[in-house]
C-alpha cells in the first residue's frame, strides 16, 4: 500500500454493494425513504476499505478509497434514535475541540463515558445471549408437539 503525504486530501466513495443496508433497514422505513425524498434515518454503520485509487506514480488523480458497508443497525425507535444522535453530538465535540469551545458549547471530551452513560438502560451482550438462550430453549420445548383441530 502507498504512503501517502500527510495533507493529502483522500475522497471516500462507497461501492455499489450494498446488501447490508438492505438487511439493516426494516422495509417499513425502506418504504418510507422512497415514498418520502428526503427523509432520513439514524444508524450505526461499521465499514471497509476494498480499493484504493489515484496514487500511481506520475498519476495526476486525487487518492480515492472505497468503502463497502460490513454491518449496520438502524434505529427503529424514538429513544434509540435519541441515543444514537447524542452519540454523534458527543463524538462531533471530540473531533471539534482542541481546547476550544464549538458552537455547541462546552462539552465533555469523553465519547466513552457518554456513550456508556447513553447505553446504561439498553441490554447488555450477556442479557442478549441469555435472551437467546431462552428463546433457543423455548423454541425447543414447542418444536414437538403438533396439533390438530377439527
Amino acid at each position: 500500500m502507498p504512503r501517502l503525504e500527510e495533507d493529502a486530501e483522500v475522497e471516500v466513495k462507497l461501492d455499489g454493494a450494498a446488501g447490508m443496508l438492505q438487511q439493516a433497514i426494516p422495509a417499513i422505513l425502506r418504504r418510507g425513504l422512497f415514498e418520502a425524498p428526503g427523509a432520513r434515518i439514524v444508524a450505526v454503520v461499521e465499514f471497509a476499505s476494498t480499493t484504493y485509487t489515484g496514487h500511481a506514480a506520475g498519476e495526476d488523480k486525487d487518492p480515492q478509497v472505497k468503502l463497502r458497508v460490513k454491518l449496520a443497525e438502524v434505529a427503529t425507535e424514538g429513544d434509540q434514535i435519541r441515543l444514537l444522535r447524542e452519540v454523534m453530538r458527543a463524538m462531533y465535540r471530540q473531533r471539534k475541540m482542541n481546547g476550544t469551545l464549538d458552537e455547541i458549547g462546552p462539552g465533555s471530551r469523553d465519547v466513552d463515558a457518554a456513550v456508556e452513560l447513553l447505553l446504561a438502560e439498553h441490554p447488555t451482550e450477556g442479557e442478549f445471549n441469555a435472551h437467546e438462550e431462552r428463546e433457543r430453549a423455548a423454541k425447543q420445548r414447542r418444536g414437538g408437539r403438533v396439533e390438530q383441530f377439527g
